[in-house]
């Protein structure tokens, strides 16, 4: 099995994916605009490059963990981008959250090519992609499915497979992160209704995710917001408004009504206009309902 792979994208997540698939004995070509975060790699596992074509030179594989559609076209079809030396037959596996309709564009091109491009964003928080407890899906050609597979197994618990078309799994991935979102804003309002009625929020918090809402979600993200703990920051404000603006345009596209949709897009709009774009994307939709409530 070819152990050397490229490695695009050093954020809170992609650098513990890095750290998962080094630990599983792969070799890494690395690119990060800030490529001082590849420091926190083992130094004998990596190779640091200084563009994205240089991190797919002579790899059968290459990962990209980017937060923005138009950063992922540059890095792969840039001046300096992967598909300017990635070889043909190669798969790049996209794993961040961007539109479906870019996904196809990159797999056309990929096609154009002579090699292969697979969707598989990724659902955890920094914690979860260190544990390898990622929740993986995946959309694109079957052979690329097959190339990937032992890759995407090596920093996930589970692997879903949700069709040829390119931008499946990214449908899915925006579908998933707008139910965190409208989640989030539901826990919110309900523990702040909680605390102006004086009740301890954090205990009516334990209450429902033990018996109604047993689920992660309302474990974890309703912890945070329960106990108004938001530190480490796991996934920022600015980039949790970017999905929203990725379910709202989504929505027009295909004349689905999403009233909630439009709701957590103003929240975290209005986060992000008030400085917390850096700060995680639990506080600030919970931040919003508790100043909205004077709290």
């Amino acid at each position: 099995m070819e152990k050397k792979i490229g490695f695009i994208g050093l954020g809170n997540m992609g650098l513990n994916m890095a750290k998962s698939l080094i630990i599983a004995g792969y070799n890494l070509q690395v690119y990060n605009r800030t490529l001082s975060k590849a420091d926190e790699l083992d130094n004998g596992s990596i190779i640091k490059c200084k563009t994205p074509a240089e991190a797919a030179t002579g790899v059968s594989t290459i990962i990209t963990m980017l937060s923005e559609d138009e950063i992922v076209k540059e890095a792969t079809a840039g001046e300096n981008g992967l598909l300017q030396t990635l070889p043909k037959y190669a798969v790049h596996i996209s794993m961040s959250s961007i539109s479906p309709e870019t996904a196809v564009y990159l797999a056309d091109l990929h096609h154009s090519a002579g090699n292969y491009y697979l969707a598989a964003p990724v659902f955890g928080r920094p914690e979860a992609a260190a544990a390898k407890k990622l929740w993986i899906c995946v959309s694109g050609e079957q052979k690329a499915k097959e190339m990937a597979h032992p890759i995407l197994e090596a920093m996930g618990q589970g692997i879903i497979d949700f069709g040829e078309n390119a931008g499946g799994a990214n449908v899915v991935k925006i579908a998933g992160n707008f139910m965190i979102m409208a989640s989030m804003e539901m826990m919110a309002e309900a523990y702040t209704l909680a605390e102006k009625n004086g009740l301890d929020r954090a205990k009516v918090a334990d209450f429902f995710s033990s018996t109604l809402f047993n689920a992660p979600i309302f474990q974890n993200y309703g912890k945070m917001i329960a106990n108004k703990q938001y530190q480490p920051v796991g996934f920022k404000a600015k980039l949790g408004y970017k999905d929203a603006r990725l379910a709202f345009k989504l929505s027009q596209q295909c004349e689905t009504p999403m009233p909630f949709a439009s709701i957590v897009h103003n929240r975290l709009l209005t986060a992000v206009a008030k400085g917390l774009g850096d700060s995680d994307w639990a506080e600030g939709v919970s931040r919003g309902v508790t100043d909205d409530a004077g709290l």
